[in-house]
């Protein structure tokens, strides 16, 4: 998946508000908006580092014999 596809970005989008949404319901703290806001920024992210990684993999068509 090419990160600069509307394919990733929306995928990010639904992950940023899943995210959002289960630590802004689910939390009690007088900052839950901000604690909110950062975790599905942080999840976003990794999202976004672990699709470059792969993306970048994917074009290495050497695979390693594990046996």
């Amino acid at each position: 998946m090419d990160i600069k596809s509307k394919r990733y970005l929306l995928i990010a989008l639904i992950t940023f508000i899943i995210l959002f949404l289960m630590n802004y319901i689910g939390s009690t703290y007088e900052d839950k908006l901000s604690r909110a806001l950062m975790t599905g920024g942080a999840g976003v992210v990794g999202l976004t580092v672990a699709m470059w990684y792969m993306h970048r993999t994917k074009k290495n068509d050497t695979f390693d014999e594990f046996d």
